[in-house]
């Protein structure tokens, strides 16, 4: 996404650079490249992935010390005009204080709520020193940022409820460019060395984590064992890896393949071959989340099957436009019903499909985030 939003900027004339961790063993504490003409500084950082939460808590709050000691002089060269910042990471803040300090301005695109979910899944209690320590570096991002921009108009009155106090608060709907990938000969080969050219693949592609409840898309895929026509593919990396290929293993489920990240023209590549897009959200999440993964299954004109928490209004986006189907996490009948009801009926494969690419041209261009974002930073 910060990708393409950087393409769209440099189209437009503006000057862009990305600031982004690179590696520890880089040979210099920050690595200038270029590409598809956007200027990308690497600053050297430690792993924040694959790692015990501690360890990864600690190098993340690392992040904005080890860029600035990295860019400082950078930046003090040439100040910046428009930061935005992606969260999360919630540990941003203090690098964006420093650019406002520059001359800044300082757009917060917020996709989810951190810390709020781990406390809505149970993996940290509300009022624990680990709560009120990230929530130190959640509110710092807030009170830093000129304007605070969430995915969906329900997330107005959350986030209104969670911090009251007075914000620059926008809506931004994630984006993609539009432009569809054909299917290329390799993308089919690799459907028939797994067996599953010839049968509906029900398609999982990001991160595997516990904001998805993975375990949710493996009681679907049990639950469809018995339908020999239909697979799972899922691929992706993070900290639910290892259950997903347990409970493949512990539940038999020969219907489901599992595979680590792959590079991002692999996975438009696999979502150029894949019959329907398949999503999960605990149904603990108190914030509502509309996934990026979603955009790319429309620019594929891909139907969506998806399992969400109560009251989240990815629901009526999908539904209204006729998209797909979303049920609400913990309803497996009816995860179940509108997987066959997909399975089952290509016509209506092809006219969802159709019907979310028409859904992403209408709201989530590339083009239409920058005008966005360009407009909040001009008043």
């Amino acid at each position: 996404m910060l990708h393409d939003l950087a393409v769209e900027f440099v189209s437009r004339g503006h000057k862009v650079i990305i600031i982004t961790p690179g590696i520890w063993q880089q040979p210099k504490p920050v690595i200038i490249d270029h590409i598809d003409g956007v200027e990308v500084w690497r600053f050297r950082s430690k792993l924040t992935r694959g790692l015990g939460k501690v360890q990864r808590a600690i190098n993340e709050t690392l992040l904005s010390f080890r860029a600035y000691q990295a860019i400082k002089h950078l930046v003090k060269l040439e100040p910046f005009d428009l930061c935005i910042n992606y969260s999360p990471t919630i540990f941003f803040g203090p690098l964006a204080y420093f650019l406002k300090a520059h001359g800044a301005y300082i757009y917060l695109v917020l996709r989810d709520f951190f810390p709020q979910w781990i406390i809505d899944e149970g993996m940290i209690s509300e009022h624990s020193l680990a709560a009120c320590y990230l929530r130190f570096f959640e509110h710092f991002n807030y009170r830093v940022s000129d304007c605070i921009a969430v995915q969906s108009p329900a997330n107005v009155e959350v986030f209104m409820k969670m911090y009251p106090k007075p914000v620059n608060l926008s809506v931004l709907m994630n984006w993609i460019v539009t432009k569809p990938v054909k299917c290329s000969q390799s993308s089919k080969l690799f459907l028939k060395e797994l067996g599953i050219e010839k049968k509906v693949v029900f398609f999982y592609g990001g991160n595997i984590g516990h904001a998805q409840d993975m375990a949710n898309l493996m009681r679907l895929a049990r639950g469809l064992l018995s339908y020999q026509h239909v697979h799972f593919l899922l691929v992706g990396q993070g900290d639910e890896y290892e259950l997903v290929a347990q409970l493949k293993i512990d539940w038999s489920l020969r219907n489901v393949s599992l595979i680590p990240s792959v590079s991002q023209a692999e996975y438009q590549q696999l979502l150029s071959v894949v019959d329907v897009g398949l999503f999960s959200l605990s149904n603990k999440h108190y914030a509502h989340n509309f996934p990026g993964k979603l955009l790319g299954y429309m620019v594929q004109s891909l139907p969506i099957l998806g399992s969400v928490n109560f009251g989240n209004d990815v629901i009526d986006f999908v539904h209204g436009s006729g998209s797909g189907f979303v049920t609400v996490n913990g309803d497996d009948e009816g995860f179940l019903r509108n997987a066959l009801i997909l399975a089952n009926d290509p016509i209506l494969r092809e006219r969802a499909g159709s019907n979310a690419r028409q859904l992403l041209k209408d709201y989530f261009s590339v083009t239409s985030a920058a005008d966005k974002i360009l407009e909040q930073f001009s008043n």
